[in-house]
Formats: structure tokens, C-alpha cells, sequence
């Protein structure tokens, strides 16, 4: 008997069948004596359609309301399954995102979760409830309805998960774990049995999308252990807790690729105090995120300042980025669009040496010239040209031992 809060995505909601198979699946579970919450995201493809209604109704559509409307997507899903399991002779309530008691920032279409005053859920609990949970919304301190971004049901369930101290929180998707890359760009892609916080975030944060970013943050803060898994098999996935000493015996867990990236560079810079305050003050002015940033010194007193953004932050990032070259005095702003960041993650590289040397020279190998590199304490990442992004991840993931055997 365990107490689980169980999310269930998109392509799991996607029509009438696939949410009385999510039924299936909750029930099995509830007779085998477990408590359990249910997030659900709303149906594939409806929150598009819904973004895509409010835009006909008004060339900028208000923040306010365009939250109230995306909102209704996982109310929709969430009624629908309500009602299946109350057909089945299930007691079970429904709850939107406030009625749930998900308080969050004021920040419209992005908000952050501040609180969750988890009473009622509780209380439904008690009573053995099924408890339905829209996920991806709740309510500011004013009592507007707020969504929490693209994957916020993740973060919704995760929130929840901690704030009721359940066993585990079950992530159903369409891909039954966590691999070791992209399966659809690495034929010999394997599944993680398990995978710390840490590399997880890292992973997410640098392109793999099986998880929000968000979510696991929220459970590493609140050591919620997470089970990615199929809504479509019964087949164990891939459990993400806290680190342990066996992890680190793996050098390296992962290899990602992030397409969505542009460069900027400003040549000639002067080398003085205060100018990267100036350049990335200004980026940080229009909420514009950096990702890598690398500074060359050249004589004379000049130097070349390059970083990274996101190719939706592009076009205003180069609209700031001239601005401020003619305010400091750099000579020129060099862009490329066609670039890609591919990266190596894992535990094991705070004690092992040379994966970078072995990094670079998988690449090398097939000639794949790198154009800039970051890392952290647990990854490497390379920018190279995107034309070359799917074979290098190819040869990394072998050149790391990660290939699956043959079968």
C-alpha cells in the first residue's frame, strides 16, 4: 500500500480510449490498496488549438485571460476521467489547479509555484478518493488562474507529490524510461534503470525532454523519487532519486543535442570593467536567457565576447547586441544560426580524468570541429555545426560505452 500521485501527458489523454485506458491503469492501483492522485495535462495538440482561437479572437491576445483559457484544456481531461471512474463505481473528485491549492507567482503563462495548501486533497485522500488534479495551472494571491508554461503538468504533479509526502510520483508518457539519448537518433540508445537528480536536471536542461525542468527541481528540493514510465506498457522505467555511490562507478549517464540555440559574438570589445555587466544587463533587461558565454583576450586591450541563446530569443538578442556594440565601442556582431550543443553528462566525472580528452577526440575522429565549450562538475557540452549534431551524439554515445549489446 502506497500513497502515489500519478501524471499522465498528453499523447496518454489524447482522446476517449486512451483516458479510459489511464482509468485502467488508476484503478489497478487503487484496488491494490494505494492511495492515489491523478495530474493530467490536457488532450494532445489542444492547448495549440486553444492558443491558436485566442489569436483569432485578438491580435494580442491579454495574458490575464489567455490563462483562463488555456487552462480550460486540463479541466477538460480532468472532468472526462472523473466521470469514466465514477461510471466504473469508483468514488472520485475532481479538482482545477486552485481548488487543489496551487498558489503561484503573478507571472501569466509561466508562473512559478509558491505554496500548496494540499487540505483538501488530503482530506479526499482520507475519505478514498480517487483525486483528479488538473494539472499545469493554479491560482495567484490575487485569485487570478495562472499556468505554469509548456510541461508545467509535471511540475504540477511533482508539487503535489511533495506536499502530500507520497511514496512516489509516477510520470506516464509515451517513452517508458529515460535513455541514454535520443532513441529516434541513436539506434543504440539503452534505458536507464536510474538516474540521480542531478544528471536529470542537467539532461533536461540541456535538451532531453522526457521531463520539465522545473519538476525536478521540485524534487530534488524535496527528494520526491520520480518513476518515469509508459502509459502504454506495464514495464518498469527509469526511477530518478538521490544520488548514491554505485552511480558514480558511470562515468558518463547520457549524451543529449539541443538544436535550439543561436550564437552572437561582439569582436573587439574593450577589456574594462563593467562592460559585461553593460552587455549581458541588457539582455537580462529584455528576460532574454544566456546560455554558454566565452570571452578571448586579444593585445591591445580588446577582447571577443561570445554566447549562446535560444533561437525563439535570437532576433532580439541581436536587435540588443547592436545597440550595445555601439555604445561600448566593439567593432562588430557576428551571428550563426545553424549551430548545435551536444553534451556528455554524469556523476561519475567528479572522479574520473580525461573525459574531456576523450570527448574531443571522438569528435576529431570524424572531423567535427568544435566552436565553443562549457562545463560544470558533471558535463561537457560542445558547440558544433548542426549539420554534424546527430553524428556526433552517434559518436560520443559509443565512444562513452554506452551502446546498447546486440540483441
Amino acid at each position: 500500500m502506497a500513497l502515489k500521485v500519478q501524471k499522465f501527458g498528453g499523447t496518454s489523454v489524447a482522446d476517449i480510449d486512451r483516458i479510459k485506458s489511464v482509468a485502467d491503469r488508476v484503478t489497478k492501483s487503487y484496488d491494490q490498496g494505494d492511495r492515489v492522485v491523478v495530474v493530467l495535462s490536457a488532450m494532445a495538440g489542444v492547448t495549440d488549438k486553444l492558443i491558436s482561437l485566442a489569436e483569432s479572437a485578438s491580435s494580442s491576445p491579454d495574458s490575464r485571460e489567455l490563462d483562463v483559457l488555456l487552462a480550460t484544456g486540463e479541466q477538460t481531461t480532468a472532468a472526462l476521467l472523473a466521470m469514466i471512474l465514477k461510471d466504473r463505481g469508483y468514488t472520485a473528485t475532481s479538482l482545477l489547479g486552485f481548488q487543489a491549492g496551487i498558489i503561484t507567482d503573478h507571472s501569466a503563462g509561466k508562473a512559478r509555484i509558491l505554496d500548496i495548501e494540499a487540505n483538501r486533497i488530503t482530506a479526499l485522500l482520507e475519505k478514498k478518493h480517487i483525486v483528479v488534479v488538473a494539472g499545469f495551472q493554479g491560482r495567484d494571491e490575487d485569485g487570478n488562474i495562472t499556468t505554469l508554461g509548456r510541461g508545467g503538468s509535471d511540475t504540477s504533479a511533482v508539487a503535489i507529490a511533495s506536499a502530500i509526502k507520497a511514496d512516489v510520483c509516477e510520470i506516464f508518457t509515451d517513452v517508458d524510461g529515460v535513455y541514454t539519448t535520443d532513441p529516434r537518433i541513436c539506434s543504440k540508445a539503452r534505458k536507464i534503470n536510474k538516474i540521480s537528480y542531478e544528471e536529470m536536471l542537467e539532461m533536461a536542461i540541456l535538451g532531453a525532454k522526457v521531463l520539465q525542468i522545473r519538476s525536478v527541481e521540485f524534487a530534488k528540493k524535496y527528494n520526491v523519487p520520480v518513476h518515469v514510465r509508459s502509459s502504454f506498457n506495464e514495464e518498469e522505467g527509469t526511477m530518478v532519486v538521490n544520488e548514491s555511490a554505485d552511480m558514480e562507478s558511470v562515468v558518463v549517464s547520457g549524451v543529449t543535442c539541443d538544436k535550439n540555440e543561436a550564437r552572437i559574438t561582439l569582436k573587439k570589445v574593450p577589456d574594462q570593467p563593467g562592460i559585461s555587466a553593460t552587455i549581458f544587463g541588457a539582455l537580462a533587461d529584455a528576460n532574454i536567457m544566456v546560455d554558454m558565454i566565452i570571452q578571448n583576450t586579444r593585445s591591445g586591450g580588446e577582447t571577443d565576447v561570445t554566447f549562446t541563446v535560444t533561437k525563439s530569443d535570437f532576433k532580439k538578442a541581436c536587435e540588443i547586441s547592436e545597440i550595445v556594440a555601439k555604445e561600448i565601442g566593439a567593432t562588430d556582431v557576428l551571428t550563426a544560426e545553424n549551430i548545435a550543443k551536444v553534451s556528455v553528462i554524469g556523476l561519475g566525472m567528479k572522479s574520473n580524468s580525461g573525459v574531456a580528452a576523450t570527448m574531443f577526440k571522438a569528435l576529431a575522429s570524424e572531423n567535427i570541429n568544435i566552436r565553443l565549450i562549457s562545463t560544470s562538475e558533471i558535463r561537457i557540452s560542445c558547440v558544433v555545426e548542426a549539420k554534424y549534431a546527430e553524428l556526433a551524439v552517434r559518436v560520443l554515445h559509443t565512444a562513452f560505452g554506452l551502446d546498447m549489446e546486440e540483441m
